[in-house]
């Protein structure tokens, strides 16, 4: 019983998602009138939102698909649900939800993505905590009905490490943001096509 209203759940999470394109749409739609999602429209968060906005078009006009993601993709048997937790004011989410959207473009059908607002449902992202906070983007892979068949995020293992080095480092926020940057511009988004890989060979 237990686990058909957890599938419910999600799904209902899903239905009323939003696409990537609706999504970028919103995004320009806030930023033109001096907002960004959620209820922090100071100029500091408006400033993260407008970069983003540069970032994820970047992002999505530069993917490439390597081999190694385009085989895990052939073999998909069944069709999946994908829902990412995210929202306009994240740079993680600028950097890697473009990256989503692509890999299930390039999927052939079999992967249908939708995308909800972290603080417009926090009993979702609270499921999914990262040492306790509500870190994001989320990933969260569903078979067709709503299933749960497994999550990613918010950031690949290796530019997760490297985080939690500057923090426990002390190096302050507006530095550590800096560098996390630089380390997604020269990865290339390869770490993140090689994790979704694995998750997809694992299911």
């Amino acid at each position: 019983m237990r686990q058909t209203l957890v599938m419910q759940n999600y799904l209902s999470y899903y239905e009323k998602g939003i696409s990537f394109p609706d999504y970028f749409q919103l995004l320009e739609q806030l930023m033109a009138e001096h907002k960004t999602t959620g209820n922090d429209h100071s100029p500091e968060m408006l400033n993260y939102a407008k970069l983003n906005l540069q970032r994820m078009k970047r992002v999505d006009k530069t993917f490439h698909a390597h081999e190694e993601l385009e085989a895990a993709l052939s073999q998909i048997n069944a069709p999946q649900k994908w829902l990412i937790i995210t929202e306009g004011w994240c740079g993680d989410a600028a950097q890697i939800v473009p990256l989503l959207h692509q890999i299930a473009a390039h999927s052939n059908g079999k992967i249908n993505l939708r995308l909800v607002l972290r603080d417009e449902n926090e009993a979702l992202i609270d499921q999914f905590l990262t040492n306790g906070g509500r870190a994001i983007p989320i990933l969260i892979i569903m078979k067709e009905g709503g299933e749960y068949l497994t999550h990613w995020g918010p950031r690949p293992k290796e530019a997760q490490d490297f985080v939690m080095e500057m923090k426990h480092k002390g190096v302050p926020k507006e530095e550590w943001i800096v560098e996390i940057h630089k380390w997604y511009a020269q990865n290339k988004g390869v770490a993140v096509q090689k994790e979704i890989a694995d998750k997809l060979n694992s299911i």
